[in-house]
């Protein structure tokens, strides 16, 4: 019954921006922890980028910092994930996930694709060099 819906993704050029969209259908959202992860061919699934559910907290992998902003809008039941200065290495499915709700824990711990129970089906980003 609850789900998360990823959009926005597409094919860009090498330096270019894309936003992506997530939004959550038949859930309270505003009280839960959300992340973006993404997986490219051949690769595990990592993380990308947390959001906190009450203070706005965010943390990201060290390889995007400056590049993506994660960002919520809870009367929305949505969150975005802003990239810009793309680069052919960011080609990859980006998926939406949902930790549990209310619950705060470390920036180590919201990194970690175990405390995620819920995930969009994703959306493909191609950079192109």
């Amino acid at each position: 019954q609850v789900q998360l819906v990823e959009s926005g993704g597409g094919l860009v050029q090498t330096g270019g921006s894309l936003r992506l969209s997530c939004e959550a259908f038949e859930g309270t959202f505003s009280m839960v922890p959300m992340a973006w992860f993404r997986e490219a061919p051949g690769k595990e699934r990592e993380f990308v980028a947390h959001i906190h559910w009450s203070n706005g907290q965010v943390n990201y992998a060290d390889a995007l910092k400056g590049r993506f902003t994660i960002s919520r809008d809870n009367a929305k039941k949505m969150v975005y994930l802003q990239m810009n200065s793309l680069k052919p290495e960011d080609t990859a499915v980006y998926y939406c996930a949902a930790a549990r709700p209310g619950y705060s824990g470390s920036d180590y711990y919201f990194s970690q694709i175990s405390s995620y129970w819920l995930w969009g089906q994703g959306t493909q980003v191609t950079v192109s060099s």
